[in-house]
């Protein structure tokens, strides 16, 4: 079985456009969406009619659930944007899609970890943003790995959420982090202040072939026209965005802290 995982598109239509054109040729038998759809100052309207119609294997992101459940004052600048964007028809699907789902019996997605839609799966925040230069966060260790796997025992499990590419092998489970389709750096101030920078503009997927005793792996990395994303976001008052979308790093180290 070949599987494309894509994960945290944020609403980014050519960014979405490229990388689906890629996996055409790429040989996949499926597509899975790891979550994290929508939101953005980009597209998110569009994005949702394009994959309504594709009618993929989907999960549901913490954006997801934040733009259904959370009251317009409470939430942030991106969501509310979101929010007021989407018809019924969009929340409706929003809101059909399970948190986690099984491929088949070796193969299990989730958007954070089996068990949260926030905790980052494959990297771990540390207390020393901006000390000596450090983004606050590190790749998680194995034992952390497997904590948070708990009890799920595939064989492989796909995750999104960090938006960085990365592999994990943990005992008997791949983990794999396909990285985002639509924004390739952001910054966050929770549980600390860190940043997560993928270092180049370029959309992101992760073709996934599975062999009797192993699973291989294939980082995709697809140009498209980020600068048009780039724009989109200026006129829509989000200079942070324009330039995560231009550089694939964050501009404002100073804005988190």
């Amino acid at each position: 079985m070949r599987i494309a995982a894509i994960s945290d598109i944020h609403g980014n239509l050519p960014a979405l456009r490229a990388v689906l054109q890629d996996i055409e040729h790429s040989g996949a038998d499926l597509i899975v969406n790891l979550g994290d759809i929508l939101s953005g100052p980009l597209w998110p309207a569009e994005t949702a009619e394009l994959l309504m119609s594709m009618d993929l294997p989907t999960i549901a992101g913490n954006h997801e659930r934040q733009v259904l459940t959370q009251p317009p004052e409470r939430m942030g600048a991106t969501d509310a944007y979101t929010a007021q964007c989407l018809a019924e028809p969009h929340r409706a699907w929003m809101a059909g899609l399970p948190a986690t789902r099984w491929l088949d019996d070796r193969v299990f997605c989730c958007h954070g970890t089996p068990d949260s839609d926030l905790q980052y799966f494959l990297e771990t925040v540390t207390l020393d943003f901006r000390r000596s230069g450090s983004p606050g966060m590190r790749q998680a260790t194995e034992g952390e790995v497997r904590e948070r796997l708990g009890d799920c025992a595939a064989s492989l499990v796909l995750c999104g959420h960090t938006h960085m590419p990365r592999v994990f092998a943990a005992g008997g489970t791949l983990v794999v982090n396909p990285g985002s389709v639509g924004l390739q750096a952001y910054d966050d101030a929770h549980p600390h202040p860190h940043v997560l920078e993928v270092g180049s503009p370029h959309a992101r997927w992760a073709l996934l072939e599975g062999g009797e005793k192993a699973w291989s792996v294939q980082s995709r990395c697809v140009p498209y026209d980020w600068e048009a994303a780039a724009r989109r976001a200026e006129r829509h008052g989000r200079s942070d965005w324009a330039h995560a979308l231009r550089t694939g790093r964050v501009g404002r180290w100073g804005a988190v802290a």
